[in-house]
């Protein structure tokens, strides 16, 4: 079957997952605990306010080459600690209405590969409820869940974090599963 066939299915567990994510994460269910607030924020602020530091993702201490690596004075900045990650955003509001358009559109990219698997591994007429669910939720799961599991792995963040968003993709997943079933055509 062809992903233009699949085009309803794809757009509506687009805007499906869009509409449970914002309730998931507008609402003081899971997520609240996320982010805890630093107790010294204030002071954390005001010093790297005077360092004018761009907007962008940054690793600290970073060394230059693998030969700074492995000299005695990073091992020592190392040791020394702390070690951060940390992505440092422009002055902004607080509301995430410009990531909007963002997550739809991943989401929609997610629900076209989800279809895109699906068409490509049922051929016209024999697609079975379970058969639809198996290849959309699978790929919408690997979508929105899998490649968040390295943050975790590499870069440190909190495991619950990681298992709460996890959690998300399942639901993710099974919404996108139950949008296609419902859509899917004869």
């Amino acid at each position: 079957m062809s992903v233009a066939a699949l085009w309803l299915p794809i757009l509506v567990s687009a805007v499906a997952v869009f509409v449970v994510s914002s309730i998931i994460h507008m609402t003081p269910l899971w997520h609240k605990t996320d982010y805890p607030r630093y107790a010294s924020e204030d002071r954390v602020l005001d010093a790297l306010r005077s360092l004018n530091i761009p907007p962008g993702d940054y690793m600290m201490p970073r060394p230059s080459s693998s030969a700074e690596m492995r000299s005695p004075e990073f091992k020592e900045k190392l040791k020394r600690g702390p070690a951060v990650t940390m992505t440092v955003f422009p002055p902004w509001s607080g509301s995430m209405v410009g990531n909007l358009s963002q997550w739809f559109g991943y989401a929609l990219v997610v629900s076209l590969l989800a279809g895109y698997v699906a068409g490509a591994a049922l051929p016209a007429g024999t697609a079975t409820p379970g058969a639809i669910c198996r290849f959309v939720s699978t790929t919408a799961f690997i979508g929105y869940a899998v490649a968040l599991w390295q943050m975790s792995i590499w870069y440190r963040r909190a495991w619950s974090m990681t298992l709460k968003s996890t959690f998300d993709g399942l639901i993710y997943a099974a919404v996108t599963c139950g949008v296609f079933i419902w859509l899917w055509p004869n």
